[in-house]
């Protein structure tokens, strides 16, 4: 982990408070299980904002939590757009954690709702194959295979 521009020679890099740890693109990358291009890319997107020394990205503590929101957002299935509403609103203040977490919830019952649509759309189309298949096997019946 790369340290804070304010040295300190007592104490290690992880004990630094966790508000002013700083982390390359690749140690993000490691902590994530991600490639640095997926992070260049989300930072493309404006979910991240590291400070730049030269060509060499540094990430706060801040982007780390907004990398993560973001990853778990795509694994639930959310779109760039209804992540990067949502990491927004990690910054607003002084209410944003309230306005956050109303919005996630009202994504997540979006997403409830498009799940149970799937659902009975598979259960539908079971039944469908399922008829198929049990006419198809008459017919070979009937053939007399």
């Amino acid at each position: 982990m790369t340290q804070s521009t304010t040295p300190d020679k007592a104490s290690s890099p992880d004990a630094l408070p966790r508000q002013h740890r700083q982390y390359t693109i690749g140690e993000l990358a490691r902590m994530f299980e991600v490639t640095p291009r997926t992070i260049r890319f989300y930072e493309q997107e404006g979910l991240l904002a590291p400070r730049r020394e030269g060509q060499k990205r540094i990430y706060r503590e801040k982007d780390r939590v907004r990398l993560k929101l973001t990853l778990r957002g795509k694994r639930l299935g959310f779109s760039l757009a209804e992540i990067r509403e949502v990491v927004m609103m990690y910054d607003a203040m002084p209410d944003g954690n309230a306005r956050q977490l109303q919005r996630l919830l009202e994504i997540l019952a979006d997403k409830r709702a498009n799940l149970e649509r799937q659902l009975e759309d598979i259960r539908l189309m079971r039944m469908e194959l399922d008829d198929v298949d049990d006419r198809a096997r008459e017919v070979l019946r009937s053939l007399g295979h």
